[in-house]
């Protein structure tokens, strides 16, 4: 058996150790063996599930580590690319939060370091992982649906209460285009392998954050329209509609946390066929596709090129939004 890929993790942040700590601890092919953080009390929780994890009061001692071959890194999204590109310059593979950048140009350097080192380096964008999203995007290319009209998509929580958490500040790259646009974005391109030739958009900002996003664009052949905000109530909701049928993804973003994972089917005569995928960890099977890439070269789903798509397409919403 070869080596399990040796993971660090920069920053002790709430997600990791609710979900991608855990991850990289139960995925075959992976170890979690260390964790930077400057508050030791921190560590704590890491600690309770994987007793072993050695524990750096700096970033930069992380990096140094030798015996770690992979950095994940959940920082807030204003220092995803300083440290992305750190963790490179160190030698280590890196998995890094969505947004990787704020800005689609950041990209080229994030690409340039990734080919100079010949190391991996992609942004953490679970859900292309999720059998229920690889299951959509093989029936619209096989016809089960016939030609596509139109896509849509939701996206909302309501997180005005937590005043400081990134998401709500400008500062930090906060905001909920960046935050949660990137699964209404990057679904329908990964699903429909297609890109938007226009985009329209309008957004309700404050305090400096976007809090709600209308998008409205045209692909080649089809309509798409979406919406994204972190002051609404909670809900998640993907729609691929086609001239023969219909499917749903009623989980789409946070499958096994918001409900269970399941592609509905619709067809003529109000025949529905549901897939359920009550077990499926888009977070474990996300860290295992990135060790098999590292170990044998197979390729990874969700390249830097096609999180760059993402960010070119949400760098427009942005350029050309009216105020609501």
């Amino acid at each position: 058996m070869p080596k399990p890929v040796q993971f660090g993790v920069l920053g002790a942040a709430k997600f990791a150790r609710e979900y991608m700590a855990p991850a990289i601890h139960s995925a075959n092919g992976a170890q979690l063996a260390a964790l930077a953080t400057s508050d030791t009390a921190k560590a704590n929780p890491f600690l309770s599930f994987c007793p072993d994890l050695k524990v750096h009061n700096r970033y930069d001692a992380l990096l140094a580590d030798p015996g770690i071959d992979a950095i994940y890194i959940p920082l807030p999204n204003h220092l995803h690319v300083e440290w992305s590109l750190k963790a490179l310059d160190a030698g280590k593979h890196v998995l890094c939060e969505k947004p990787m950048t704020l800005r689609a140009d950041e990209f080229g350097a994030l690409i340039a370091k990734r080919d100079q080192t010949g190391l991996l380096a992609a942004e953490a964008y679970m859900i292309v992982h999720h059998p229920q999203w690889q299951m959509a995007r093989d029936l619209i290319a096989d016809g089960a649906i016939g030609n596509l009209v139109h896509v849509t998509g939701a996206f909302s929580f309501d997180n005005r209460a937590d005043t400081g958490n990134i998401r709500n500040r400008a500062e930090t790259g906060g905001g909920g285009l960046r935050d949660i646009g990137v699964y209404v974005i990057g679904g329908a391109r990964f699903a429909t392998r297609a890109e938007p030739v226009s985009v329209q958009s309008a957004i309700r900002w404050q305090d400096d954050i976007d809090v709600f996003t209308e998008i409205r664009a045209q692909f080649p052949g089809f309509t798409y329209s979406a919406y994204v905000s972190i002051r609404a109530h909670p809900h998640q909701e993907m729609v691929f509609h086609g001239e023969g049928g219909l499917i749903r993804l009623a989980t789409p973003f946070n499958a096994r946390v918001f409900g269970e994972a399941r592609v509905e089917l619709h067809r003529s005569g109000l025949e529905v066929q549901i897939t359920r995928f009550p077990a499926a960890d888009h977070y474990k099977l996300q860290v295992e596709a990135f060790c098999r890439s590292i170990r044998d070269g197979a390729e990874y789903p969700c390249p830097l090129e096609f999180s760059r798509g993402t960010q070119e397409v949400i760098d427009r919403v942005f350029e050309g939004a009216v105020p609501l």
